[in-house]
């Protein structure tokens, strides 16, 4: 029996739907969904919320999105402020702007600037992230990570002074990894294989198999090499 091709949603101006199973999915405005949706595609722009779990091989945000459950993906690209309620999971993730997962976030790719908070685990193969506000995770685990501050003239100073969330710094718990490469970071402990602790930065502990370097007069309360 030949299966009936899916229909698109479509949202425009200030609206709202039911949640389903679509094809495409393009929201304009200021648009509101009940229920869960399952999308081949799935686009936002403007002022978006999802009331429940989205589900979608590609994503593109652009401006203010708001999901109550989890969102699943292929590949996304985010430019603006996203918040998950539940988790966030799939391939890569191209993000410009800020991004605040309550519950665990699984990514093959991580690539971006602005900041992030994870409320548990953000897992990921690999992570290159450009700081330019405060970021938070309870826990890191990665094959690569590398973390940069992206702005570093007066005025950003001068605003992260001002408003501490402003501030380009990464707070996290735990991160292990196989390749570590740091810059403002707090955390109280990092372990990996080749860890790299740049300008910035103050660690707890730091854990390496093969490789320490560290910027000059950055604070590491202790140093262990340990076994392979």
């Amino acid at each position: 029996m030949e299966k009936m091709p899916l229909s698109d949603l479509i949202i425009n101006g200030v609206s709202g739907a039911g949640g389903g199973t679509y094809d495409n999915v393009r929201i304009d405005g200021v648009g509101k969904v009940n229920g869960a949706i399952e999308a081949r595609s799935f686009k936002g722009n403007g002022h978006v919320h999802l009331n429940d779990d989205v589900k979608a091989i590609e994503v593109e945000c652009n401006g203010i999105m708001n999901v109550k459950g989890s969102l699943r993906f292929g590949n996304m690209k985010a430019d603006g402020l996203l918040t998950i309620k539940g988790g966030l999971s799939g391939e890569s993730c191209a993000l410009n702007g800020m991004i605040n997962v309550k519950g665990d976030c699984e990514l093959e790719n991580l690539t971006g600037r602005g900041g992030f908070t994870v409320g548990g685990l953000l897992s990921a193969g690999k992570v290159e992230f450009c700081l330019q506000g405060q970021s938070k995770a309870n826990e890191i685990g990665v094959e690569s990570l590398v973390i940069r501050q992206e702005n570093k003239g007066v005025w950003s100073k001068l605003w992260s002074g001002m408003i501490p969330k402003l501030k380009p710094e990464l707070r996290v718990g735990i991160i292990e990894g196989d390749y570590i490469d740091l810059e403002n970071t707090i955390a109280d402990i990092v372990r990996g294989n080749v860890v790299m602790i740049g300008p910035g930065c103050s660690i707890g502990r730091v854990e390496y198999r093969s490789k320490l370097t560290v910027y000059p007069g950055v604070r590491i309360m202790k140093e262990e090499k340990i076994s392979e």
